[in-house]
């Protein structure tokens, strides 16, 4: 009994597919079963390893103890935050000098997975030979100083390394997060953040903060609709936009305090220039090295190397123009013209059922309009030198996201400054608003399980045509871990390359605030559809990412990156789009005089700009007690490091004065 119950304490972290092997094949002729190789490896490191065999493969799930991980992350070299608030090099003797998580492990999920890399990857063949490995029937040849794992994907006999949910704390998350409804916006970002890492915690957090902050400019746009203001409805819907303005303003300088707050009580040190400094290193780097002309003129190294690095930089900057003047040609050529037939036909036709369904068609048919432009944004990005991962991602966002704005509200603003026909705007708004978030629910949360049964589908039949008998009958999923093999991965839409499912969440966040700001004279009651519509979001999404997909790969991004960039662009736009709103509203006759009504309005547009450029510096973007810990930090990792470099230096000439004594 006590031996089930350390079992049962054991948490596997990672699966690894291997075929399901065929008894009376393994020992024929020589060689060693891959298979069991591997088992045997895995075990050599300190892995627990436990066998699962399913309908078609064998699943080999993994557990690291944490002396195992902390030896992994010695060889990684791994920085993690100490005591006195610095990062330092990790050593396991010293590692109660290291701050733990807040669920009281030495290492994150994504600091786990990392070690988990290193070490499956990292088995390598230390003979001075070749061994010859055996897989139902196949000869593998393993060379000496060749990663195992590296080499059983490259035969195909590995199928696939993926993070498996640990079922106890999954579980748990489904209680307190995905199925508790009382709490509405809050959320347990802690075991968030340690179960699936920053970026996905991040992205919750914010979705949180900007659902709650959304409930005061829904139940203004409420009041606005039912209650009849009279004359004064001339006055009362320009405050309510400058209201609007300030709101978001303010939400998007508190988030940003928010998210210091999350990285200081995470332990996150987040520098966005981090990798930049290592853009030159190994291949680049050496090539200076390389030639002896260089070591003899040290001018002309310096010369050579300043040369090189101007010439990446430009040449850098000028592919990221082209790729970007692509995207909008090609927005320009294919895309404008599409939005403004849409918005024509929309005009021309009579009935609402008809407005009804283009509109659906529509939107269903840009889904895979822009998911083509997506993929060719992908590509561009391949040919650009962004410095690091998280620079070639907002690049992705900026392109991609260029195209949605396009398609989202081009119409729009046909409707409202050409036909100058605001019922038809409204209609189009709530449409917008209803069909493209009842399609994305519907799409978000049936295609991943559509997706899951039709492979469990194929399995059970492809299981069923081999065998016979009562063995057909009896063919079913019996594992959790292979069922978790068949659950879709979390990706965009556009591709897992660059960037994970967050991508479609933020896009859909983006669209959904352009929406509101950009038209929240038109129709100010879109607020509350966006705050009912994210509340279930929330609830939505957590049970999508514990239940319908596999556990994600952890992203190190702590941040919401270039979409807060997006957020700030859109609040700008749509000062300029509801000032042209509140001109056709007041000038219906379309002559455009400077009326003292039509000044008033382009005094509010340079006051809101004021507004939007002022309040972010009112609000600053960290706290204090942030900063204060932060200062704290840094002077007593000064002082230890001044203390110590004095100790040395004395140390050092106390013994350089003792031999030049014996010398004398």
């Amino acid at each position: 009994m006590e031996g089930k119950n350390e079992e049962e304490r054991i948490c596997y972290e990672m699966g690894v597919v291997v075929p399901k092997r065929i008894k009376d094949q393994i020992n024929e002729g020589y060689g060693y079963d891959c298979v069991q190789v591997l088992i045997d490896e895995f075990s050599k490191i300190g892995f627990f390893v436990d066998t699962v065999i399913g309908l078609h493969d064998e699943f080999l799930k993994l557990a690291a103890p944490v002396e195992v991980i902390g030896k992994a992350a010695v060889e990684l070299k791994l920085k993690k935050r100490t005591q006195i608030g610095v990062d330092l090099q990790f050593e396991w003797d010293e590692a109660d000098a290291f701050i733990k998580g807040a669920d009281g492990s030495l290492f994150s999920w994504c600091e786990r997975f990392r070690c988990y890399n290193h070490m499956i990857y990292g088995i390598v063949n230390r003979s001075e030979s070749a061994v010859i490995l055996k897989s139902n029937c196949r000869d593998v040849r393993w060379e000496p100083g060749e990663s195992l794992l590296w080499k059983l994907e490259k035969e195909a006999i590995v199928k696939e390394v993926f993070p498996i949910h640990d079922e106890t704390k999954r579980k748990h998350l489904l209680k307190r997060w995905a199925l508790n409804w009382r709490d509405f916006t809050n959320q347990p970002l802690d075991e968030i953040y340690a179960y699936y890492g920053a970026k996905i915690a991040t992205y919750f957090a914010f979705l949180g903060m900007y659902t709650k902050w959304l409930f005061f400019p829904a139940a203004f746009g409420l009041l606005l609709q039912l209650v009849d203001f009279g004359s004064l409805q001339l006055f009362v819907l320009p405050f309510f936009f400058v209201c609007v303005v300030s709101w978001a303003v303010f939400f998007l300088q508190f988030w940003k305090r928010k998210n210091s707050t999350l990285l200081a009580r995470w332990q996150i040190c987040y520098s966005i220039g981090a990798e930049s400094a290592y853009k030159y290193m190994d291949t680049e780097w050496s090539s200076f090295h390389s030639s002896p002309a260089l070591l003899k003129k040290p001018g002309t190294y310096k010369a050579n190397e300043k040369e090189k690095f101007q010439r990446e930089e430009w040449f850098g900057h000028m592919t990221r123009f082209r790729n970007d003047a692509i995207i909008i040609l090609s927005i320009i050529c294919l895309q404008l013209p599409f939005e403004l037939a849409y918005a024509h036909l929309y005009e021309s036709i009579g009935s609402d059922i008809m407005k009804f369904g283009l509109t659906a068609v529509y939107l269903f048919a840009i889904q895979y309009f822009t998911q083509m432009g997506g993929r060719v944004s992908v590509k561009l990005i391949k040919h650009e030198q962004n410095e690091n991962s998280e620079y070639r991602a907002n690049s992705l966002i900026y392109k991609v996201f260029g195209l949605y704005f396009m398609q989202s509200y081009i119409g729009l603003l046909y409707h409202a400054i050409l036909h100058r026909n605001f019922m038809t705007l409204r209609q189009v708004i709530i449409q917008r608003l209803i069909i493209s978030e009842v399609l994305e629910n519907l799409m978000e949360n049936s295609l991943p399980y559509v997706k899951y049964s039709y492979r469990k589908y194929r399995a059970v039949r492809n299981k069923k045509k081999r065998d016979t008998g009562m063995t057909a009958r009896k063919s079913y999923f019996n594992s959790r871990v292979e069922k978790e093999f068949f659950k879709p991965i979390y990706s965009a839409s556009i591709g897992d390359e660059l960037e994970d499912g967050l991508f479609d969440e933020f896009l859909e966040l983006a669209l959904q605030f352009g929406m509101i700001m950009m038209f929240a004279c038109a129709f100010p009651p879109a607020f509350a559809f966006a705050a009912l519509n994210n509340v279930t979001e929330i609830r939505a999404d957590a049970l999508k990412i514990l239940a319908m997909y596999r556990r994600p790969v952890p992203r190190v991004a702590a941040t919401i990156g270039a979409w807060l960039n997006i957020f700030q662009f859109l609040i700008v736009v749509s000062i300029c789009t509801n000032c042209i709103l509140l001109v056709c509203l007041y000038d219906r006759e379309g002559n455009w005089n400077i009326s003292p009504g039509l000044a008033a309005i382009l005094i509010m547009e340079h006051a809101l700009l004021l507004i939007k450029f002022g309040f972010s510096k009112i609000v600053p973007e960290e706290p204090d007690w942030v900063k204060a810990n932060r200062m704290k930090n840094a002077t007593q990792a000064q002082n230890m490091c001044s203390k110590q470099l004095l100790r040395n230096i004395s140390g050092g000439r106390g013994m350089l004065m003792t031999g030049t004594n014996k010398d004398d």
